[in-house]
């Protein structure tokens, strides 16, 4: 099929210069206004992204999300003018001309580089350069995890990605890049746009690399063409879509700015306004001789019949989905409906009892392992995986399959040592819908994945990180390993729940949290060492939903309140028992998830924490407690970085244990009393 045959219906007369024309105008009219942005990449895109859409990209404006359209990313996002000029000439709803006049403006759909959710078609946020590429390889990795279990007729589409010069700079790209070749990954297509230009200068003030030799050891299909050349550009889609068994990658030899009568081909277009007498060189060297921000009507009329030119293609998508049961077809897009919810919580509610019941002292992370073996029976959109810590991260089961290289009936991936392209290719998975990716490596490694994980916040996607080894309790692994100051820099996110549960039963309870989240990512750290049994007779009720509840409450009135999240917890346990010795009567909270504590009301938070001086103790740093504990609280943890030794040593090491928590508590009872009595004395001398 050539490539002229590929689209359902003619076009209406207009040329592909004129097109492209279109595209080049609206980018630099809008950056001109806004006076801020980047000009220089959608003009030398135009070309490209023109043959793209007009040639093969299947999508229906009328219907953005449409489950079997093609996914189009731009991640070379500070281009971001090039998606929203196809979007508005497309017709896709809400991205009328007035959303490109306010480009870049507070409110507008138009953001400086493109955010998910801001506006239909705009599949995934990008600006971090190399972040698309990487959600490019989740999404075409979920496209054919789903053909696997819906057949052809329903989910048989590509994926295609926009990327420049600096995505392929930045670390994720050969992560992404090794991990889609590796797994044969095919019907993405990567459209490298070869300008040769960064901000500095001339790509070659900093790289020298082949592109294409580069893509190609790492088994991907590859092709060059010259980026203005439709035809040539056509027939390398075209060449490439015929490639099933691996991805592809084509450089586009573009000239940035193309157009530009002085800065085209040179960093003055990249980042900058042209300036009012380039756009007006520009179109006269192009000849569009229109005003700003107008398109005329035979070009209009051209690209807006793109936008509907595959409704047929649609409506017959729609019966062979409509042949599908209802749960299967809603599960296309929202893999945890009202069923699979209730699946859910009927499997954390046997996983508690059976924890309950045998009542083993368990590392957290063999906690969630078990956990697992509950949830992946009843989650068929469960997708499983692990940066080559499986075995540490406990998040393979017997239930599980792995998913091989050209097999995609599995459901669990070993991703390699590639936390960054992992948590990137997990974000790509869950915004494709039907998929909720989980995957595993050591908490102290969330240095390597946090830019993916701040956009799965960002974005609002359930993606679930499963990240073990949560502190100093690793031992021999020493400070390298040993997490300190993540807890408090991963809280610091928003839109970020961390689950820190104390014992097996907490663990249950944030997984069904987090996997009943649509619209939040999570963070499930975990231990290594073995954690004592605290919540031995669980109910059906999920008391970690509210972030904080309180665990051991005395039956007299507080003098302390001891806090706790995750090992620590039962440390406070213990404390609590040699305070109440001593007379002192403490209560014992747990916190496993700080953020969901402070989406709570003041009443609740009040009551759990009482008015009682306050002890907190958690292995880590200390930022972020003083919320909670006020100005007359103490904290028991970390005060630097670890070190090398067995668990027990270094908790003893470094103070954080049950006598260090007694003593906190002890002096602020003692203070407080102290301070009650001197003001019970001036009370007195007052009355005298």
């Amino acid at each position: 099929m050539t490539a002229a045959l590929t689209q359902d219906r003619a076009l209406p007369e207009a040329s592909h210069a004129d097109m492209a024309n279109a595209i080049r105008a609206l980018a630099m009219d809008a950056v001109q206004k806004a006076d801020s942005g980047h000009p220089g990449m959608p003009m030398g895109m135009a070309d490209v992204a023109t043959v793209l859409f007009t040639r093969f990209l299947k999508f229906d404006a009328s219907h953005p999300d449409w489950p079997d359209r093609d996914r189009f990313v731009l991640s070379a996002g500070h281009g971001s003018m090039l998606l929203y000029a196809l979007l508005h000439l497309t017709g896709y709803p809400g991205m009328s001309i007035g959303e490109l006049e306010r480009f870049r403006q507070l409110g507008s759909k138009t953001a400086g580089h493109p955010e998910y959710g801001h506006a239909p078609g705009i599949e995934t946020t990008t600006g971090p350069l190399g972040q698309g590429l990487g959600n490019a390889v989740g999404m075409a990795l979920a496209e054919r995890l789903l053909n696997v279990r819906y057949g052809d007729d329903v989910v048989s589409h590509f994926t295609y990605c926009v990327a420049g010069d600096g995505c392929l700079m930045e670390g994720i790209s050969q992560e992404a890049i090794s991990l889609a070749g590796h797994l044969k990954v095919g019907r993405l297509i990567v459209l490298f746009d070869d300008n040769q230009i960064s901000i500095d200068g001339p790509t070659s003030l900093s790289v020298s690399d082949d592109q294409i030799e580069r893509f190609r050891a790492s088994g991907w299909h590859t092709a060059s063409v010259d980026g203005h050349d439709p035809e040539a550009v056509a027939l390398a889609i075209e060449n490439a879509r015929s490639v099933t068994d691996k991805p592809s990658l084509i450089a586009c030899r573009t000239v940035i700015g193309y157009g530009a009568p002085s800065k085209a081909g040179t960093a003055a277009t990249h980042g900058s306004p042209l300036g009012v007498e380039e756009v007006t060189g520009a179109r006269e060297k192009l000849g569009w001789r229109h005003k700003p921000f107008e398109v005329p009507k035979p070009v209009l009329a051209a690209w807006r019949a793109v936008g509907t030119r595959h409704r047929a293609a649609n409506e017959a998508w729609t019966k062979a989905a409509g042949r599908l049961d209802a749960e299967a077809r809603a599960h296309l897009t929202d893999p945890v409906d009202a069923k699979i919810a209730k699946a859910i919580s009927q499997a954390v509610a046997a996983a508690k009892q059976d924890f309950a019941r045998e009542g083993a002292k368990l590392a957290t992370r063999q906690s969630s392992q078990k956990v697992l073996e509950r949830l992946v029976p009843v989650v068929p959109g469960l997708i499983g995986g692990s940066a080559d810590l499986t075995g540490s991260n406990g998040t393979l089961t017997k239930l599980h399959k792995i998913v091989k290289a050209g097999d995609f009936a599995g459901n669990y991936i070993h991703y390699g040592v590639r936390e960054h392209g992992m948590a990137a290719a997990m974000n790509g998975m869950a915004l494709h819908g039907g998929i909720v990716p989980y995957g595993g490596s050591f908490l102290v490694f969330t240095d390597y994945c946090r830019p993916s994980i701040r956009l799965s916040a960002l974005m609002g996607q359930r993606v679930i990180y499963v990240m073990t080894h949560d502190s100093i309790g690793l031992g021999e692994d020493g400070p390298t390993h040993q997490p300190v100051e993540h807890l408090a820099s991963l809280r610091a996110i928003p839109n970020l729940n961390v689950f820190r549960p104390a014992d097996s039963v907490e663990c249950a309870e944030c997984w069904e949290l987090a996997l009943l989240d649509k619209d939040t990512p999570s963070i499930l750290a975990l231990t290594r060492q073995g954690l004592p049994p605290l919540r031995t007779t669980p109910t059906n009720e999920n008391p970690s939903a509210r972030g904080a509840y309180v665990l051991i409450e005395p039956k007299a009135k507080r003098d302390v309140t001891l806090i706790g999240t995750g090992s620590e917890v039962s440390l406070a346990v213990e404390a609590a028992k040699q305070l109440a010795e001593e007379e002192i009567k403490a209560a014992v909270v747990s916190m496993p998830c700080c953020e969901l504590f402070e989406a709570q009301d003041e009443s609740y938070r009040d009551a759990v924490l009482g008015k009682a001086p306050r002890v907190a103790v958690e292995a880590a740093a200390e930022f972020g407690w003083d919320k909670w504990l006020g100005e007359s609280g103490a904290f028991v943890g970390m005060r630097g970085f670890g070190a090398s030794a067995p668990a027990q040593d270094l908790y003893r090491h470094f103070g954080i244990t049950a006598d260090t928590v007694t003593a906190a508590a002890r002096d602020l009872t003692s203070a407080k009393k102290r301070k009650g009595k001197k003001a019970k004395g001036k009370k007195g001398k007052g009355e005298n």
